[in-house]
């Protein structure tokens, strides 16, 4: 079965959404510490937990153990999105007589763990698991815990325990962002080396620094550690935990504090501050404003494609985008879904799969099966019934479904009904068929008028912009509406891949702050502006916002 990409995306998108939302009500929570695992609860819920929101007490179900509880907004907004109760509940946060209290209360649907006092919940988690293997049960636990968390002794008194009795029905996850209630952990009782400064950013780029793996090894732990904001990382390591037999598992997850929010992102005080009312709409656009970068490694040296992929995984690209041309639905030829089999093994980064290929219907199943994450067919050569078929071989086998129209095309009338389903739309800014060719300026309007249509049309999914996208007009195909940029010769094609996805992500950057500083001052004039700029304390971003809002004439 395949990753489930944007089903987990979307769907982490919105819990992180209805965090906002419900804090914002309530006036208090902790917005940073439901942010940092908010890839790793998605990756759980719309992946692998076991459940029935219907029969919340359903016996053979996976248990979900929420020890860090003060972020228990983060648990809530996965369980509305998960149809345990309303979405619009998600308001009564923290409110008298809510099921949804500050920390996790057996009075939720869902919640298996009263989270309060720290330190709780991997020794609760081991109980559990030794009662089903009593009881001659299979279901698993799923347990996360803070760095913070980790200050207090029984959590290492239970780590003893799990290991002695080899509970293998275990799978701990260590939210590993560096900042506790007061201070970064490496200043109050470090877990890996005691930070110096405040730069945080050097606990994440030194891995000679991290320690804590080492620390449950000792223990007689399994350990992983990745990107716990990386869904392809998270799935993998589960799989592979899943399969550990006779050790339990602990998976450390490097996060970051208020991940995806700027001005929360590695600032202890987002800890536990809800947001000002007039903040939270700005901040509801940053969550749609999230965007991937997706290297074409046809660009590359076609004879060697192996290493193209490592190019692009070592340049930390989100996507690696895979052009599959037949020579006859364009009259180039590269590479069919035999190749990817072989490309497959070399990384997890998903493979974004753009069939340019007559006859799509006939040859899908063989790109499923050779491991592709995302696979986006044209329009040109589908109609209803075709698409429909392709859409439903690729939902029922976890893959993501795109379509793709030329620069000559436009989304035909029999794709609507498909719009809420449909994960990826591509734009062709270029003529299909080969790479080097420069952006065709009239997509800007089209894909600005695409995208207000598919907002019209509940589209959940991300435009993608395909051809000629480049540093000179990257930042024009974010503000059209674009979230997705596949670069071939302008990312590929250069020498250090790595540098230029930093490059193409600063680009980004910039046109998301201008996004957000013109959402401002539409909904506050300058005074919000200044207000917003103020909340980024972290870091050189507030220099780069006020120089936009100057330019702008905001300030």
């Amino acid at each position: 079965m395949g990753l489930n990409y944007y089903h987990i995306f979307k769907r982490v998108k919105e819990a992180r959404k209805l965090v906002i939302k419900g804090i914002t009500a309530a006036g208090s929570g902790h917005p940073g510490g439901s942010f940092s695992m908010a890839e790793i609860m998605g990756c759980l819920f719309y992946k692998f937990l076991k459940y029935d929101p219907k029969n919340p007490l359903w016996p053979d179900r996976d248990r979900l153990v929420l020890s860090k509880g003060h972020a228990s907004p983060g648990l809530f907004s996965n369980l509305a999105v998960a149809g345990y109760f309303e979405k619009s509940e998600i308001e009564t946060l923290r409110k008298l007589g809510s099921k949804l209290q500050g920390h996790p209360d057996f009075k939720c649907p869902g919640v298996e763990f009263c989270g309060g006092s720290l330190g709780l919940g991997l020794s609760f988690s081991l109980g559990m698991a030794l009662a089903a293997r009593i009881d001659k049960k299979n279901h698993h636990i799923y347990t996360i815990i803070g760095d913070g968390e980790s200050n207090e002794g029984q959590v290492w008194e239970a780590a003893m325990a799990a290991s002695k009795y080899k509970v293998d029905s275990l799978t701990v996850f260590l939210d590993r962002n560096f900042i506790q209630q007061d201070d970064y952990t490496e200043r109050v009782m470090p877990l890996d080396e005691e930070l110096v400064g405040d730069d945080i950013s050097e606990m994440w780029k030194n891995a000679a620094r991290w320690k804590v793996g080492d620390k449950w090894r000792a223990f007689g732990w399994n350990v992983l550690e990745i990107d716990g904001h990386r869904i392809e990382q998270i799935v993998k390591a589960i799989n592979t935990a899943l399969q550990v037999k006779g050790t339990p598992s602990i998976i450390v997850a490097r996060t970051i504090k208020g991940k995806s929010v700027e001005h929360m992102e590695d600032n202890p005080k987002w800890h536990g501050v809800a947001p000002n009312p007039q903040i939270s709409p700005i901040i509801d656009l940053e969550l749609d404003c999230q965007f991937l970068i997706s290297p074409s490694i046809i660009a590359g040296d076609m004879t060697n494609l192996e290493n193209e992929v490592k190019r692009a995984a070592h340049g930390r690209s989100d996507f690696i985008h895979l052009d599959v041309m037949d020579g006859m639905f364009v009259p180039n030829k590269t590479f069919d879904y035999e190749k990817i089999k072989q490309l497959r093994p070399l990384t997890t980064i998903p493979f974004d799969t753009h069939l340019m290929i007559n006859d799509p219907v006939k040859y899908v199943k063989n790109y499923v099966d050779a491991g592709c994450d995302i696979i986006t067919v044209h329009a040109e050569v589908c109609d209803e019934s075709s698409f429909g078929e392709i859409h439903d071989v690729l939902h029922s086998n976890d893959v993501s479904v795109g379509l793709a129209i030329n620069p000559d095309t436009e989304l035909p009338v029999w794709s609507e009904k498909f719009i809420p389903t449909l994960d990826q739309l591509i734009i062709m800014s270029v003529i299909p068929g080969k790479s080097g060719q420069k952006y065709i300026e009239a997509t800007h309007e089209k894909t600005q008028r695409i995208y207000k249509f598919l907002q019209d049309k509940k589209f959940e999914g991300l435009i993608e912009a395909d051809g000629g996208v480049d540093l000179t007009n990257i930042e024009s195909c974010f503000l059209d509406g674009a979230r997705v940029f596949v670069g071939g010769s302008a990312i590929i094609g250069q020498k250090d891949v790595r540098i230029m996805i930093c490059e193409f992500r600063k680009k980004l950057m910039h046109a998301r702050r201008k996004l957000l500083i013109q959402k401002a001052h539409s909904l506050g004039g300058n005074d919000l502006v200044n207000k917003w700029i103020d909340l980024h304390e972290v870091g050189k971003k507030k220099t780069e916002l006020l120089q936009i809002a100057k330019e702008a004439g905001f300030v």
